[in-house]
């Protein structure tokens, strides 16, 4: 399994151990990819997977950009349309960001709630 699997591998375990169900991973249209996409009661949360090597570039939480942000709502609206859903369902953003591990220490994973809007 390589690095990028195995870090949203372990984001799915965080969401799923807070009471969210997932419904695709590494879900991919013609107008781009959502690492992750969960669901609780009826709120859709599309999820960005984020990981920095070397943090002094940018945390893994600012390098979603407004740009980014923008290539994730593509194909969060698509999918929305694709299942019938488009204007029915309330939905949010989430980023889980990891930083690797320092001095043997677990890496530190931090779960951003509604990180931004559609």
């Amino acid at each position: 399994m390589n690095r990028g699997a195995v870090y949203e591998q372990g984001a799915v375990d965080l969401l799923e151990a807070a009471g969210l169900r997932v419904l695709e991973r590494n879900f991919r249209c013609k107008l781009g990819e959502i690492d992750i996409i969960c669901s609780r009661g009826q709120q859709l949360v599309f999820v960005e997977v984020r990981y920095r090597r070397n943090p002094r570039y940018a945390s893994p939480a600012a390098s979603v950009t407004a740009q980014k942000q923008r290539r994730l709502l593509r194909p969060a609206q698509w999918y929305l349309q694709q299942q019938g859903w488009s204007n029915t369902r309330p939905c949010r953003f989430d980023v889980v960001a990891i930083t690797p591990s320092q001095y043997g220490r677990e890496d530190e994973i931090q779960w951003l709630q509604n990180a931004f809007t559609m």
